[in-house]
């Protein structure tokens, strides 16, 4: 995606060589001549660097003064500062005031080009450095070879490259963050910047004021919402059902004519970003009650993705552990702890319904309360208490049902639950349960029947 530059200088001659060397590079140019016309353009869309001339004839401000003025709406946008009358004082006053760097006129096209260039790598890199701060240690890739999760690599590598929108629908926990981060980061805008927000956990009387901003007509102030953040981007918006239905409307306006009006404002401000949406609710059930717009159902669910349950995708579980692990390890200082096999088979066993985020946080606690040598693997019989992952049938309510059958029964009783169990955790593999369980496959078939435990299609 192009980045958009500002060019603020009263010479007209000036302003569109300046411009016409940055379009040459495949940069897009916006110029206004006077502190006036900068302001406007300013508040009408944030633009990704200002060059800015120092003196400005004929303005109700100067360069510097106006330098204040943007970095006051936004500290970290790039200026590079230009004047034909250069001193050190004034250099040293714009640098100081957060200016990028300070060109004296007339100068070389080469020097305007690769100071510009550096001004946009050094605040997306400043972007980036912020946006990995915050971002949490399952971020980086999707973790797993299931067969569930092999289709949602192959759908994102499908749809990442497209500018269309998406909807992740999914129970909590399930990875729809991560998901719509891959999307971006294999989109055409992975340069540009990744927003994301829960909707859920913005105060609604503030929802439209992180979206789109505020704009204080008296001071000409601007605070920009995350939709101008994103410029250039992807938005990504969580737990979309929890939006106000008024402030549907607006984001409704805004897919439509990708524009919209900041709080306080008067002015349309336009944008260019990819909208990323998802929820653990079923829409459609919230547009037939009322509480979701239909219309814009319709207009977020371009294209559908489904993030799997982790039950769903059972065989995944060691390697996520060990991912968690190695992750945690790193990142805590705590020793990293090998998982014997009869823990790891009641891990993959256990419902997990709060999902990845939920197997994550008790691999961490399985680290900090594991006691012992660092060196001896953790088993079903030292696994600490307090981790309640596992013996998800061993309860007390089963172990009195089983008792009160006759032997025969009981053990039909837990070789079903055993072999369901085993079958959950390869995934319905057939055949690496077998193997697991040390019986031929067609053995194995046949107990199922006998069991009457139904096929689970997978050989």
């Amino acid at each position: 995606m192009k980045s958009e530059i500002l060019i603020v200088e009263d010479e007209a001659d000036i302003r569109s060589l300046i411009a016409g060397i940055l379009e040459d590079e495949g940069l897009s140019a916006k110029q206004a001549a006077s502190s006036e016309e900068a302001i406007l353009a300013f508040r009408a869309r944030k633009p990704s660097l200002i060059i800015l001339d120092v003196w400005l004839k004929g303005s109700g401000m100067d360069g510097i003064e106006l330098l204040d003025k943007f970095k006051a709406s936004d500290p970290d946008i790039p200026v590079i500062v230009i004047s034909g009358h250069g001193t050190v004082e004034t250099a040293v006053s714009a640098i100081r005031k957060g200016a990028y760097d300070y060109i004296v006129k007339p100068f070389k096209s080469e020097k305007l080009i690769v100071t510009a260039h550096r001004a946009l790598e050094a605040a997306q890199l400043k972007q980036e450095n912020a946006e990995l701060k915050g971002r949490s240690a399952n971020d980086d890739d999707i973790i797993g070879e299931s067969q569930a999760i092999s289709f949602v690599r192959q759908k994102i590598s499908r749809i990442a490259p497209t500018n269309s929108r998406v909807l992740i629908t999914g129970p909590s926990g399930a990875g729809k963050e991560l998901f719509a981060r891959m999307i971006h980061s294999q989109s055409r805008r992975s340069n540009g910047p990744f927003k994301a927000v829960n909707a859920a956990s913005m105060v609604p009387d503030r929802v439209e004021e992180v979206l789109f901003g505020v704009e204080d007509q008296d001071t000409h102030a601007v605070q920009s919402g995350l939709l101008e953040r994103a410029h250039l981007g992807t938005l990504y918006l969580d737990e979309v059902a929890d939006m106000p239905l008024e402030t549907q409307g607006k984001l409704l306006r805004l897919l439509v004519e990708q524009r919209f009006v900041r709080l306080g404002g008067s002015e349309d401000v336009q944008v260019d970003v990819r909208l990323i949406t998802s929820t653990s609710r079923n829409l459609e059930d919230e547009t037939r009650l009322g509480r979701f717009r239909e219309d814009l159902y319709h207009r977020l669910n371009v294209m559908p993705l489904a993030a799997p349950a982790l039950s769903s995708r059972r065989e995944d579980i060691p390697q996520l552990v060990k991912y968690f692990i190695e992750r945690l390890s790193t990142s805590t200082g705590l020793p990293p702890r090998q998982i014997g096999d009869d823990a790891m088979a009641a891990l993959q066993a256990h419902d997990w319904p709060g999902n990845v985020r939920q197997l994550r946080n008790n691999v961490e606690r399985l680290l900090i309360l594991a006691t012992g040598d660092p060196g001896t693997p953790i088993t079903l019989e030292t696994l600490p208490p307090e981790v309640s992952v596992v013996r998800r049938k061993n309860g007390k309510d089963n172990s009195e049902r089983m008792i009160a059958l006759p032997l025969r029964d009981a053990r039909e009783h837990f070789e079903r639950e055993y072999l369901i169990a085993q079958i959950e955790r390869f995934g319905g593999n057939i055949s690496r349960t077998a193997e697991f369980v040390g019986m031929e496959r067609s053995a194995l078939h046949r107990k199922l029947k006998s069991l009457g435990v139904p096929p689970s299609g997978r050989e």
